[in-house]
């Protein structure tokens, strides 16, 4: 199937019975969002869904003229203004264009034949100049300038009559409030105000922070566009300042004639660059265009651009660049015909929650996912969505059966925007974490301060297997040479491994089967494994992959407790009598080896013949750097990082790998970046290697 036809909508029937009925159903439904999106700034359903219902209503009374009314949005071009802001009417009448759903080449095509059709040109005739630019995803803006001066901003409102919102547009550092001595003495200057996708991140986050305060009547913005146009209708000025919104100009409305003294524009491009010249700020990405091939390069390329740009955009404009031919082609009901938006595949579309399911990841993270009914979005068809935590899910409030703005924006895994709540099911339960992992059964944890919740069964529970494995023969760990990435996934894929100890019980037959493994090969690795069964009790205690537990703790463990046994039937209380070792890392190292799956994982390890030298438990004895942190930036005269970070160590010194108020000693070697810029910025003591060697040599404090 075309894309095109995954657009189409099935043509409604000319059924004089049955057409008033669904037409006034119609009206009434497209007036309600229209008020919710223009008036209230609560868009309640996606573009394309608006789009869909906008488009039914108007063959239907394409099939039906005598039900056509005067009061028809087909008829109209958006909503009314709000109440609280004084009426502009617009002396030339801010119209919308035409919007070409046909997201292919071909709606390309199509406009420039009815471009062509209508000037009556030839095939032999030369290509069509256009100029092409960005659609952007905001709120249309009308700025009046009188003697170079900004005097009056109004909103767009149903294209006839907006509201006048001068003080909050004043506040767009973008728009010029004085022009140069050369601008005609009046000029209405049309563009979009809009919102950046950094600018929108931060405000929603601003917001959450204002909700968990309990801050009463906040609330998250479900996009951008609904950000700035709710920036735009705020009484207080100094509120939409806060939104720090965005402008790019795009065209005139009212300006004064070239008989009076005003510009001679020949072309809508020498327009565009004028009012750059004039100091507003006109899209980078805006270019000529020759024919229908160089609009379709336009279109694919700004699409492969589209969700790397720092504000949203739902497809391009095509506008003919002569300004006589456009003066030539006039207008059609409510769209000027020289003029069309070529739209890319809506981001946002309306589906139905079929169930929650929980994912685990190779990390131990478990996410809740939305299943959903199928639905066509941003160029592919979406099934899944996720709702990243439990936090997020239940502050969307996702339930069984909901109606859902679905978003996917290019290769962004798609997620649930919004929940309609007046198409909720009657006593949906709200969701919540289970208290055991989907996949092994351990338990389900969250740490303080964390918003994800984790798998416990590290070492036996299946989503996690492969990061289990790899990290548990690295070199830094039990050490495995040969054992790789794409041999540990043949590995488990081939299903001869599902667990740690399956690696020792591997034989040469069995990896010689193997693609691409030469007997040779299968040999090594066989005595590879043989090799890593005699390692150390940190590095056994690093390979288990243990959450907050990295090499500094698993040395700390063993110097502190000296046996595994010891380790693994520790109190929390215990722990935290290591040195560095807070209440998280206790709370994470008593939760994993409180559950059996590990242990029994762990004891399999010891059966296959894994050891280690154990000892006695170790005296606390005051080192020379005892209680100091270290960071080591930049390439040392003698010492490798490890051997520094070694020798630190071995005297009772903490090697971090980033700088804060905490660092002792900051070592620095040749070509230091970063790390020493933020040492001296914090007041952190800066050696070199000799310093650092003299430290080592002194006795304990």
């Amino acid at each position: 199937m075309a894309t095109s036809d995954l657009f189409a909508q099935p043509e409604p029937q000319a059924d004089p019975a049955s057409a008033p009925g669904r037409i006034k159903a119609l009206r009434a439904e497209l007036d309600l969002h229209a008020h919710r999106y223009y008036v209230l700034d609560e868009p309640s359903i996606p573009d394309a869904e608006y789009d869909r219902l906008f488009r039914e209503l108007q063959a239907l009374e394409a099939a039906h003229p005598e039900l056509q009314t005067a009061d028809s949005p087909t008829q109209r071009v958006g909503g009314k203004p709000l109440g609280q802001f004084a009426q502009v009417r617009h002396r030339l009448p801010m119209l919308s264009i035409r919007t070409e759903t046909d997201t292919e080449a071909s709606g390309a095509q199509n406009f420039d034949s009815r471009v062509r059709k209508e000037l009556g040109l030839a095939e032999s005739d030369p290509a069509v100049e256009y100029v092409a630019e960005l659609k952007f995803d905001g709120l249309a803006m009308s700025l009046r300038y009188e003697n170079g001066i900004l005097v009056q901003a109004a909103t767009r409102g149903d294209g006839e009559i907006g509201e006048d919102v001068t003080q909050n547009i004043r506040t767009i550092r973008q728009i010029p409030l004085r022009l140069p001595a050369d601008a005609p003495a009046i000029m209405e200057v049309r563009g979009e105000v809009y919102m950046r996708r950094d600018e929108f991140e931060a405000l929603n986050e601003r917001q959450r922070e204002k909700i968990a305060q309990g801050a009463k009547g906040e609330r998250t913005f479900v996009n951008p566009r609904n950000a700035a146009a709710g920036g735009v209708r705020q009484l207080d000025p100094a509120y939409a300042a806060e939104r720090r919104l965005s402008f790019f100009a795009y065209g005139v409305g009212e300006i004064t004639p070239p008989d009076q003294g005003g510009p001679a524009f020949d072309s809508h491009l020498q327009l565009l660059m004028t009012l750059k010249s004039w100091g507003f700020p006109v899209a980078a990405q805006t270019a000529l265009a020759h024919g229908a091939p160089e609009l379709i390069a336009f279109h694919q390329a700004i699409g492969q651009q589209r969700d790397k740009l720092p504000y949203d955009i739902d497809g391009v404009v095509y506008k003919v660049n002569s300004l006589a031919l456009q003066r030539r082609m006039g207008f059609i009901s409510r769209e000027p015909r020289w003029a069309v938006a070529h739209k890319y595949p809506a981001q946002e579309q309306l589906t139905t929650v079929l169930g929650i399911g929980i994912q685990v990841g190779r990390t131990g993270k478990l996410t809740p996912v939305a299943k959903l009914a199928p639905v066509f979005v941003g160029g592919v068809t979406v099934t899944n969505a996720t709702l990243h935590n439990e936090d997020e899910a239940r502050r969307k409030d996702v339930r069984l059966g909901d109606t859902v703005i679905v978003r996917r924006a290019g290769d962004v895994i798609p997620e649930v925007v919004s929940v309609l709540l007046d198409k909720r099911v009657m006593d949906a339960p709200q969701f919540s974490m289970p208290g055991q992992c989907p996949v092994c059964g351990s338990a389900v944890v969250r740490e303080e301060g964390e918003v994800d919740h984790r798998c416990s069964g590290g070492l036996f529970c299946r989503a996690q297997r492969k990061q289990a494995i790899l990290h548990f023969v690295q070199r830094r760990a039990v050490e495995v040479e040969g054992l790789g990435d794409k041999l540990v996934e043949q590995l488990v894929e081939e299903k001869l491994i599902s667990t740690l100890p399956d690696l020792y019980r591997l034989g040469f037959g069995a990896l010689a089967q193997l693609d691409r493994m030469a007997d040779k090969s299968a040999q090594n690795l066989v005595k590879a494994l043989e090799k890593s069964k005699h390692t150390t009790l940190p590095k056994f205690l690093f390979g288990l992959g243990i959450r907050h537990a990295g090499e500094g703790t698993a040395k700390g463990l063993a110097r502190h407790f000296g046996k595994l046994d010891a380790i693994m039937n520790a109190t929390e209380e215990e722990f935290l009598q290591v040195p560095d070792i807070g209440p998280i890392v206790a709370k994470s190292l008593f939760t994993f080896f409180s559950q059996p799956h590990n242990r029994e994982v762990i004891e399999q390890l010891r059966a296959c013949g894994l050891t280690w030298e154990e000892s006695e438990p170790a005296a606390i004895v005051a080192k020379a750097l005892s209680g100091k942190t270290f960071v080591i930036t930049g390439t040392l005269p003698a010492l490798s990082r490890e051997d520094a970070k070694e020798r630190i160590e071995a005297a009772g010194g903490k090697v971090s790998g980033s700088v804060s108020k905490k660092t002792d000693y900051l070592v620095a070697g040749a070509e230091a970046g970063s790390k020493l810029e933020k040492a001296q910025a914090l007041g952190v003591a800066v050696i070199d290697e000799a310093a650092l060697l003299a430290l080592l040599d002194a006795p304990p404090a």
